[in-house]
Order: C-alpha cells, then structure tokens, then sequence
C-alpha cells in the first residue's frame, strides 16, 4: 500500500506519543480523539481533579481533616454543584464547562457522584471493608471513567452531540476498577508517605496486617515481607477486574468510531502493563519499581497500535 494511501489508521500517525509519556493514561489514549471531543475531555477532567485535589491537598496537611474545615469545603463542593445545575456562570472556567458538557449532552450525575466520593473522604480515613471502597469508586474513579466513555460514544448530528448507544456507567465501571486498583498497588509507598489510605481495612487484616503497620511498613521501606500476602490478594483481585475490563471493552468497541475504539485498546493495554508489574514477587513495592520506564511505555503504545484491528 502506498504510504499516500488513507487508511482507518490515519489518525494515530502523526501523534508524537514520545513526548506526552509521562501524562496520565487516559490523557495519552485521549489524544487518538478528535481535537473537539480532546478539548471536551480536558475540560471535564480539569474540573474534577480541582475537586479531587482540594481534597488530597487537605488530607495530606491535616491527617484527619478538622471537622470545620470539612464542613467548609463540603459546602463548597455542594454549592458548586448547586450552581452547575441552575447554569450559573461566576467565571469564565465555569462558563466554558457548562458549554461543554451541553454541547456534548454529557450528564451532571459523574460530577454528583465524584463529590459524595470526596465528602467521603473529609470524613473517613481509609474503608472498614472492600465494600465500602467499590462505593467510594463509584465517584472516585467510575465517574471520570464513564465521562471518558460518554466522549468515546457521543454521535455527532448536525451541530449537537447525540448520547451514547449504551450505558456510560455500566461500560465504564469494570475498567475503571481495574485502572483504579492498579493505582492503589503501584502508588502504595507514595500514598502512605503522603497519608493517603486506598487499601481495604478487612483485607489489610485477613493479610496479617494491620493499618497502622501497613503505614509503618511503607516509610521504612517498601519491601518487606510482611507486604506480600496483602499484595498477592490485590494481584488476585486486580487480575479478576482485568477480566471484566476486557469484556467490556469488547462490548463497547463495535457502539463506537475507529479512534475511540483504539483510545480504549490504549488504556487497557498500558494499565495492564503496570498490572504485570505489580506482582506479589515484586522486589519492592514502590512506584520507582512498579512504574514502567519510558522506552517500555512507548513500546506498549506502538505495539497496540501496530496491532489494532477496528471492530465493525
């Protein structure tokens, strides 16, 4: 084929992959997107790490946040939402959101959930049980998961955006479990030192641990033995969402365009690249082992597009 034949593979060649391998996953499968629909994922997302930040930036000062600190910015989160949904405009960024979730017919209830997520953690450290933690995923990581996969689905007609053919949450919910889990192990040393707790308190126990130990065992090095049993239950765990995450990437691929189709193969295939790091035999459990350098990373990436057959 001549190199000036178009092919279904065109969008993805003149991305410079090298030089954004340090962003987050699903900015680097976002830039697959057509510049539009990229714009609208940078704006939907700036908005909610500003939430998801304001937060972390006040459990890693404080600990435990002081109940009228928390009572402030749960106002706040609230408020904000409160205005979201009258249309209310006090800023220029604010204005610029709103146009875009109406102009992509992106629903308000991601930003809704994402917010009892981060009251949640105002007011807890850690999660009594497994349970508890899928709750907390439901706003911490399967609502920015299911705003990606509404832009993934989103028909053009005209000059609006028409919703996607399936359930935003429903398809989003099993990769983004999977992708948050992999933070949690990969992240492990660097969120105790920080003060963060993403590790279940039943499964911390059944591992012979207990959380204050885990915190201990994370400052004074992160490869002790003592860390393999709860290790080896998330590898377990992980690995059983990754099996749902690639069902329903499977599922999705034939609702939605090419280059959609390959941002998905992209996230799924670079958070399984740290999944086989993570593993219970790992020499240490720190992000300086568990992250895959650069030149591994751009592999990954050209080898899923090298190998990347659109469905439908």
């Amino acid at each position: 084929m001549s190199k000036d034949t178009p092919t279904r593979l065109d969008f993805a060649a003149d991305i410079d992959f090298a030089s954004i391998l340090t962003n987050p996953i699903l900015d680097i499968a976002a830039r697959v997107w057509e510049p539009d629909r990229y714009e609208a994922f940078q704006v939907c997302y700036r908005s909610m790490r500003r939430i998801d930040d304001l937060v972390d930036d006040l459990k890693v000062a404080h600990g435990a946040v002081p109940s009228d600190i928390a009572g402030k910015v749960r106002a706040e989160i609230e408020r904000w939402l409160t205005m979201t949904r009258r249309r209310e405009t006090p800023d220029p960024y604010q204005q610029k959101f709103l146009e875009t979730i109406d102009r992509f017919a992106i629903p308000l209830w991601p930003w809704e959930r994402l917010g009892r997520a981060m009251i949640y953690d105002l007011h807890h450290r850690g999660f009594a049980n497994f349970r508890v933690f899928l709750r907390y995923a439901e706003g911490a990581a399967i609502s920015p998961a299911a705003v990606f996969m509404h832009l993934c689905g989103v028909r053009r007609e005209g000059d609006r955006y028409l919703a996607p053919r399936y359930d935003i949450r429903r398809a989003a919910r099993p990769l983004a479990i999977f992708s948050y889990l992999v933070h949690i192990v990969r992240d492990f040393e660097k969120d105790q030192r920080a003060g963060l707790d993403y590790f279940a308190d039943d499964i911390i126990r059944q591992s012979g641990l207990d959380p204050a130990l885990l915190h201990e065992l994370a400052i004074t090095g992160a490869n002790d033995e003592r860390l393999r049993p709860l290790m080896r239950q998330y590898h377990r765990l992980t690995g059983q969402y990754q099996q749902w995450a690639r069902q329903s990437v499977d599922r999705t691929r034939p609702l939605i365009e090419d280059r959609y189709q390959l941002s998905l193969e992209l996230i799924y295939n670079l958070y399984s690249q740290i999944y086989e790091r993570c593993h219970p035999d790992a020499r240490a459990f720190s992000g300086a082992v568990l992250n895959p350098p650069a030149e591994e990373i751009n592999q990954r990436v050209q080898q899923t597009i090298s190998t990347f057959k659109p469905t439908g």
